[in-house]
């Protein structure tokens, strides 16, 4: 009877066919309403109710975050809460909560739309959401701040070592084009605090106060695999080679057949990159124009270089728009500002063995011609190197510029945990219990992902994993819903429709399925 219930639907998967008859339903409704010839009563504004009122129901119970209990399902098939209640230790009597219960609340609080801790008392008093966790009653804001004190560096490593572990089980779920190639990416980036009786923070060069912490990606899907709390005057780089060792021994485990590092000028690594080339590791990392090797660039004959055509970032599958008019280079052409603009790029290649190598890479490179002017009057032209060194020789110098530049979507990652997920609040009172939280506050963002990985339409799906944070809330967790409890089940009835309806059952769906030992 059950296999009767469903019907094919994305990337092949079953779907229950009442929910899919549901799901086409609301689409008409709402394709009825949009439908732009449609122009019945336009003779006044759309917007008309006037007669509001407001009532409190008795026996019905409703929640905003109906998409939490599809990530919490895929918590439970993950097994990850029990891998946290066996393996984290920091909760020795639970009275009433487990290590499970803290860090899932923390994730869940930006899940369900939070910034901070104090956004857990509207989760506390929200009824339904708690019948929808099948929970009596979840940490406070102060008592989720004690859990972060508890932490010491240890216990964040094993906690890594949790979300790692739990990470390639979903990785295992997915085609073997997935595992052609992993690139990790890493890089710092400061997270500014307003207080003053924060343990561990520290002043910068650039003067702001805070910590400095250090993020180290898997570029493929987004996913920050490790995440380390730092204080403000630390370098960039520091402590990143050590990382990019546990990540590189982490793809390794999941069966990637290559792995790529990138990184800017601050993590060339030149003392490491003997053994990372002699494992098998690639790497095309930034170097600095130091004036050694800037002589060696200037030494090159003309001939050695060619003009750089970068690749396009994308197809255009319509007709290419017309570039919009520049206000700001008006404005600076207009005052007399120092205005620098770019005339042409070229590249060359050449060898060179850094200090601490016994052998020689292949360095890529760039070369930038800048006109400097003021107002309408070019003042001089002016050429800046970049540098770029690699142990991959099967690339042309254009893909490996192009390759070295994709790092940048790193930046978007980070922009994402800073002011999307808001991990990096730095809301405790110590460099340990807020690297605890920020690692915490990070599962969030992974959940995204995996969630996404999951999803049995691939390409819907990979759209789930590049997607910011705000917008999938919106499309996948903040979907109103009636939570009925019956005596076996916690049914989540959802009341709104959106374009991902579709996609969301279907994964739901997938990860009901899971067998994952």
């Amino acid at each position: 009877m059950y296999q009767q219930s469903l019907a094919l639907d994305h990337g092949g998967f079953r779907v229950n066919t009442k929910i899919r008859k549901q799901i086409e339903r609301r689409k008409r409704r709402v394709a009825r309403r949009l439908d732009k010839n449609d122009n019945r009563g336009c003779h006044r504004p759309m917007m008309t109710a006037a007669n509001i009122h407001y009532e409190i129901a008795d026996r019905i119970r409703a929640t905003a975050n109906g998409g939490v209990g599809a990530v919490h399902l895929l918590v439970k098939k993950l097994g990850l809460d029990q891998a946290i209640d066996q393996n984290l230790g920091l909760l020795k009597i639970h009275l009433p909560y487990h290590d499970s219960d803290h860090v899932l609340n923390i994730a869940y609080n930006l899940l369900a739309g939070g910034t901070c801790l104090e956004h857990l008392e509207l989760l506390r008093s929200d009824a339904a959401y708690l019948d929808a966790l099948g929970a009596r009653r979840i940490p406070d804001p102060t008592t989720a701040g004690d859990f972060c004190r508890r932490f010491d560096v240890a216990a964040i490593f094993r906690l890594q070592a949790m979300f790692n572990a739990t990470r390639l089980k979903v990785w295992r779920q997915q085609p073997p084009a997935f595992f052609e190639e992993a690139v990790l990416d890493a890089d710092g980036t400061m997270a500014e605090t307003g207080g003053e009786c924060k343990e561990g923070m520290d002043i910068n060069y650039k003067g702001q106060w805070g910590y400095h912490p250090l993020v180290l990606s898997l570029a493929n899907t987004g996913e920050p695999l490790f995440v380390v709390n730092r204080s403000g005057n630390r370098p960039s780089h520091e402590q990143a080679a050590a990382y990019f060792d546990r990540a590189i021994a982490l793809c390794r485990r999941a069966g990637f057949k290559k792995i790529r590092l990138r990184g800017d000028t601050d993590f060339t690594h030149t003392g490491y990159l003997d053994r990372w080339d002699g494992e098998g590791t690639k790497f095309i990392l930034g170097m600095d124009a130091h004036p050694k090797i800037e002589q060696l660039a200037q030494a090159l004959p003309e001939s050695a270089w060619r003009p750089l055509e970068r690749m396009p970032k994308y197809t255009i599958e319509t007709e290419p728009r017309r570039k919009g008019f520049r206000y700001k280079e008006a404005i600076v052409v207009a005052r007399g500002y120092e205005n620098q603009k770019l005339v042409g790029e070229s590249v060359a290649e050449l060898e060179y063995r850094p200090g601490k190598c016994k052998q020689a890479y292949r360095v890529v490179v760039l070369r930038k011609n800048i006109s400097i002017q003021r107002g309408e009057r070019v003042l001089l032209e002016e050429i800046r190197y970049f540098f770029y060194i690699t142990n991959r020789r099967d690339l042309t110098a254009e893909k490996v510029v192009g390759l070295a530049n994709g790092r940048c979507n790193q930046e978007n990652v980070i922009e994402q945990l800073k002011n999307g997920v808001n991990a990096m609040r730095m809301p405790v009172h110590d460099l340990v219990s807020n690297w605890a939280y920020m690692v915490m506050t990070a599962l969030a963002w992974n959940l995204k992902a995996w969630f996404g990985l999951l999803t049995p339409s691939r390409e819907r799906g990979l759209e789930l994993v590049a997607m910011e944070f705000r917008r999938f809330l919106h499309a996948v967790i903040l979907i109103p819903c009636q939570v009925v409890k019956t005596a076996r089940r916690v049914i989540y009835r959802l009341l709104g429709y959106n374009s991902w309806l579709k996609d969301f059952f279907a994964t739901f769906e997938r990860i009901q399925a899971l067998e994952l030992g």
